[in-house]
């Protein structure tokens, strides 16, 4: 077993949205999108195409940095720490008296970032683990995360 808590602050949140939407295809394509009508514009000489590939460019990061921003603030599960119990049954989390349960099985993937690992217990809904919180229990929670979950499930970085 193993258990450790964790603060999800709204940079957690940012890096969560900014993983989720950049390695999907509308994310990717929003910023090939803008970088060719960048390029577009510096080969026509048009600041008109560079200006509207820069904010392009910029729009999405920013509304997630506003969104994560408002989401913390607003959302009173983000203002004390969550628990998280990981056993060979699955994961337990429980903030307060509120407790949940995730099997396993049905645990959608598992990715990492620079600053955190993440657990999707769907395709939109996940765990966020800093890495600031979890320190040297980091290479457990991988362990255990491997060991439970299929290897094609299961993309994560030291």
């Amino acid at each position: 077993m193993l258990d450790f808590e964790v603060t999800v602050k709204s940079s957690d949140l940012y890096d969560y949205m900014m993983h989720h939407t950049y390695s999907s295809a509308t994310g990717m394509l929003g910023s090939a999108a803008g970088a060719l009508i960048i390029v577009a514009g510096s080969v026509k000489g048009s600041w008109l195409f560079i200006l509207a590939g820069i904010v392009l460019l910029i729009y999405l990061p920013w509304t997630l940095f506003v969104r994560s921003q408002k989401q913390v603030l607003n959302n009173p599960s983000f203002r004390k720490p969550l628990h998280y119990e990981l056993d060979e049954e699955g994961i337990h989390v429980s903030q307060g008296e509120e407790i949940q349960e995730q099997k396993w099985q049905d645990m959608y993937k598992a990715v990492s970032t620079g600053r955190s690992i993440i657990l999707y217990t769907s395709r939109i809904n996940a765990c966020i683990f800093p890495r600031r919180d979890l320190k040297d229990k980091a290479p457990q929670l991988i362990q255990m995360i491997s060991t439970h979950m299929p290897a094609s499930k299961v993309k994560i970085r030291m």
